[in-house]
């Protein structure tokens, strides 16, 4: 946590224009998920909190699960959000409270909202492929998404093209010319970038959208920094291009947005805007109310934790109170 750094505008290579704010390198931490697996977490943390609607950013793997379980977590709440499960090698069910059973592997993508509230489950099955590998995200909802209901897609083909040097898999959002069916909320991008070749490579940006970039594996350098794997470079805004040169055979995950202005409060599988809203949804998850009961999984759901002693603030996408 302590090897954050920022980076000064006139880093820059000449004739490139300087985003509107610094990149913060953030080198993430591990957190266990479940029994079996342990994540990096690259979002929320101190130095930056969102990266548009992006509030929360796990990379798992690639690990070898050839002879672990694997993917193992129970069924658990969430409120206010999406998440978005992508996956590099390997392969998860989802189990969800709206009694969806649905299988996610390489190249296809799962999205469930939330809305007021959803439970679900992650497990990757009995015989399952010896590698694991993959991202989930969460997504802010807002106002008034965030009240609305629970909903889940699955997407199995997504716009995929070759720009250059780079493959790339659109998984939300829209850019250069394309659009991904995934339904989303605010003005997002998701994409993944496979480099194929040595040349440097450029993708078109928004001006208007803040981005981060993530190496899933390989090595990569934006304006002389350089990316290791399970990092995340905070790019801020005003980009009318990325430009990057990577290693062939490199994966990277490129998140944008617009910046998210409503202030959030997250704890822990929850997203709102209140301490109040947060100790409803906890009582109700405790209590088995609002939530439902996943589909096809008779594991005991994950008991909430104790709330803090102090009251819950809500803090706006630098990581600053909000009153």
């Amino acid at each position: 946590m302590d090897r954050t750094e920022s980076l000064p505008a006139q880093m820059l290579p000449p004739g490139t224009a300087p985003a509107e704010q610094p990149s913060v390198l953030l080198p993430g931490h591990d957190v266990p998920l479940g029994r079996y697996t342990t994540v990096r977490r690259l979002l929320p943390q101190r130095q930056r909190r969102l990266v548009g609607a992006w509030c929360f950013v796990d990379h798992f793997g690639p690990d070898d699960v050839n002879e672990r379980p694997g993917m193992e977590v129970p069924p658990h709440p969430h409120t206010g959000l999406q998440t978005v499960t992508w996956l590099v090698d390997g392969e998860i069910v989802h189990r969800d409270s709206l009694g969806n059973v649905q299988p996610i592997r390489p190249g296809q993508l799962n999205v469930m909202t939330s809305g007021h509230g959803i439970a679900h489950s992650e497990r990757s099955p009995a015989v399952h492929p010896p590698v694991m590998h993959g991202v989930q995200l969460w997504v802010a909802l807002p106002d008034p998404a965030r009240a609305g209901a629970a909903d889940f897609a699955h997407h199995a083909t997504l716009p995929r093209w070759r720009e250059g040097d780079l493959d790339v898999t659109l998984l939300v959002g829209e850019v250069g010319g394309e659009r991904s069916p995934a339904v989303v909320h605010t003005p997002l991008l998701g994409a993944q970038l496979e480099v194929r070749g040595p040349a440097p490579a450029t993708l078109p940006l928004r001006r208007d959208f803040e981005y981060g970039l993530l190496a899933m594996s390989g090595e990569a350098e934006v304006d002389g920094v350089s990316l290791a794997v399970g990092a995340l470079l905070y790019l801020g805004t005003g980009r009318d291009t990325l430009n990057l040169r990577a290693a062939p055979g490199s994966k990277l995950l490129l998140l944008g947005g617009t910046p998210f202005e409503e202030p959030l409060v997250m704890w822990w599988n929850f997203v709102g805007r209140s301490h109040e809203e947060i100790v409803a949804a906890r009582e109700e998850w405790m209590a088995g109310r609002r939530f439902g009961t996943v589909a096809d999984d008779p594991a005991p759901p994950l008991p909430a934790p104790a709330l803090p002693t102090t009251r819950l603030k809500a803090r706006d996408r630098s990581g600053g109170f909000r009153d």
